[in-house]
């Protein structure tokens, strides 16, 4: 008995530790985003591309992941519970975005932007080693989006460039938080974790439709900068094929 005891006990560490590992290499990459903005903020062009190629990725790793779990599944309702919940909560999320103004309302956007990709990461994770893998990645090309562009308009709103990685730093705790939040999903009933995962499918595809895709489409339409989408998209495909 205390033997299997003690390997309930390791399992459980492992199914904790990683997804906190990964939520915690995505925070560095985050403040990497920030530090670059910091130096040298990336012209339009670029921008786009860098959005194009994360929208591509997150794109790629909600269909290849996460979507044909839920196919197999054969439970319904469970999906549509689940999605109308993810709905909610994104729609929710660009209410807040329009009604609130100023730099801290900015900052509550990200924080929540920032845990649910956290919890996100941990879902990953809770539906198998190689999904939370290349859901880490997917979620890193955006959040390194996320500290180029949250810390430029910081800095100008707080009117410190020091004071806008700061915040920036704080609020990337929230990674690990989101991702402890999710992680234990993995020893619920399968209902439950089919339900929470049509809720990150949905928040993911929210993602790449209305929030990098818009963005990206703001700045230069040149071919080059389009096809950064499906370089991304594949870059990602082709990595679920050598993991294997």
């Amino acid at each position: 008995m205390r033997c299997a005891d003690n390997v309930a006990i390791s399992a459980w560490n492992t199914r904790m530790t990683v997804p906190l590992l990964f939520s915690l290499l995505a925070a560095a990459v985050t403040l990497a985003g920030s530090a670059i903005a910091l130096v040298r903020r990336p012209g339009p062009a670029l921008s786009a591309a860098i959005q194009h190629f994360a929208a591509g990725v997150v794109f790629a790793a909600a269909a290849g992941e996460i979507l044909p779990d839920l196919k197999h599944e054969g439970a319904a309702w469970p999906v549509a519970i689940g999605g109308a919940v993810g709905v909610g909560a994104m729609l929710g999320v660009k209410e807040m975005g329009e009604r609130w103004t100023g730099p801290w309302g900015l900052v509550t956007i990200v924080a929540v932007d920032i845990l649910i990709d956290g919890l996100l990461l941990g879902l990953g994770f809770a539906n198998g080693a190689r999904a939370g893998l290349l859901l880490a990645i997917a979620l890193s090309f955006e959040l390194l989006f996320l500290g180029l562009s949250v810390t430029s308009e910081l800095a100008e709103a707080l009117e410190s460039r020091g004071r806008a990685f700061l915040v920036v730093g704080a609020l990337v705790l929230l990674l690990p938080v989101g991702a402890a939040l999710g992680a234990p999903a993995a020893a619920l009933p399968p209902v439950l974790l089919t339900g929470l995962l049509a809720f990150g499918l949905v928040a993911l595809l929210y993602l790449v439709t209305e929030e990098l895709l818009v963005e990206a489409h703001g700045g230069p339409e040149a071919p080059w900068v389009t096809a950064m989408f499906f370089a991304g998209f594949l870059l990602l495909l082709l990595l679920e094929e050598g993991i294997g």
